[in-house]
């Protein structure tokens, strides 16, 4: 309890407590920042714990809008790219220099180089209440996490109940009565003595997973190419997602056994290309999305996806999960819709006719969640991992190159 009122009491110097509780659980923390008001807000859920004024960056050094978590902490830190200036109780947003701050000039207008520059009681407080792993959404207008339902969303897996005895088959009971008794029994063998039932032992805690929902790029497609052509017996080499010169060889092999349907293909890792191999392998048609899913900063693993309607944009939404019942099988999400506009060439190379109709009218994050098919198999196994401060994006863009060795998923936005 002292702790908590010494954070408290540490906060009231910089911020505003619209929330007398300090968050039980630090891993269901959400940090948000609003460029247009120039001020943070910290959320346990849906409920604000705590705000404070920041100074984001200027004119020529903007920080960047879209979804990060903090990735490093160090008490005191100083500038690799600005004279070595101080940076003290520093939590790091991108491995390319933006972070949260404390500084001693905070005017409440953008003055940085690209951090979030915070107040010295606010940043000292800020960062004894955080987490690695905690989400930071950087915004230009002020959003607020909303609580959402939705069936595509994850839950725990409900354990199988245990048979009721109306349920178990009646056996004769073995004895020397002259009268045999029904009792139920799950099994045929003779009874032993019953066990003292012991508490079953608490559930170790888990870290928080990541997931990332989006279109698949080449990477995934020459992935999928490796590993297919492996199983039909051509030597495509190791399933990383480059083409090389195993993967060519492979491919011009396939290719050489079917010239009818290559004769008219121009390319080289074409659509006609992908659905032929999976014909081939008896996969059906190719998916175009996938999930991709890290845990303490590190790939996990990822699995295809299928999205409706590819020439619609899915928009960017942030979600994150604040508690889970096991015994009930519910998970409690809340998400975020954020604005990020996609450039023409985007909107080329990823085969997008409509960016706005599914993303502005009616309700966006039920949309896009609609629009995504998941198999049962992935589900399960994605249910089995979720824990509380567990969060997902949906995102066209892919893998941006923020998201690198060491990160979580990492969204940049482009705000209008």
């Amino acid at each position: 309890m002292s702790v908590r009122v010494s954070v408290l009491i540490g906060l009231l110097s910089a911020t505003a407590l619209v929330h007398p509780a300090y968050a039980a659980d630090p891993r269901t923390l959400q940090i948000f920042v609003s460029k247009d008001k120039q001020s943070l807000a910290v959320y346990d859920g849906a409920e604000i714990v705590a705000t404070s004024k920041i100074s984001s960056g200027k004119d020529g050094h903007t920080t960047p809008s879209g979804i990060f978590s903090v990735i490093e902490k160090q008490k005191y830190h100083e500038s690799n790219i600005y004279s070595n200036a101080p940076m003290p109780f520093m939590q790091r947003l991108t491995w390319s220099g933006i972070a949260l701050h404390e500084s001693n000039s905070v005017p409440r207008y953008p003055a940085s180089h690209g951090c979030v520059r915070m107040p010295g009681g606010f940043a000292k407080s800020l960062y004894k209440m955080t987490e690695m792993g905690v989400p930071v959404i950087i915004t230009g207008s002020e959003l607020t996490p909303e609580p959402i339902d939705h069936p595509t969303l994850f839950r725990p897996d409900r354990p199988e109940p245990a048979p009721l005895l109306s349920d178990v088959e009646l056996r004769p009971a073995i004895g020397y009565a002259k009268t045999q008794v029904q009792v139920a029994m799950n099994e045929t063998t003779v009874a032993l003595p019953i066990p003292l039932i012991q508490a079953p032992a608490p559930a170790a805690e888990t870290s928080p997973i990541s997931m990332l929902i989006t279109r698949r790029t080449q990477r995934e497609n020459v992935t999928d190419i490796q590993t297919l052509l492996n199983q039909l017996g051509f030597a495509a080499g190791e399933p990383d997602g480059l083409a090389g010169p195993a993967t060519v060889q492979a491919i011009n092999a396939f290719k050489a056994l079917r010239p009818k349907e290559f004769a008219r293909d121009k390319g080289f890792i074409t659509d006609a290309l992908i659905r032929e191999v999976y014909a081939a392998a008896g996969k059906g048609e190719p998916p175009n999305g996938v999930i991709m899913v890290r845990q303490d900063f590190k790939p996990l693993f990822e699995a295809p996806v299928t999205i409706t309607d590819p020439g619609l944009a899915l928009g960017t939404h942030f979600f994150s999960l604040h508690a889970v019942d096991e015994a009930a099988g519910t998970a409690d999400w809340l998400g975020v819709t954020l604005e990020n506009n996609l450039s023409r060439e985007a909107m080329k190379r990823l085969g997008i006719t409509n960016q706005e109709s599914s993303i502005i009218s009616g309700r966006p994050i039920a949309t896009a969640l609609s629009r995504i098919s998941i198999s049962e198999d992935v589900r399960h196994r994605i249910d089995a991992l979720i824990s509380p401060g567990s969060t997902l994006t949906i995102s066209d863009m892919g893998l941006g190159p923020e998201t690198t060795e060491g990160t979580e998923f990492i969204t940049i936005t482009r705000e209008s």
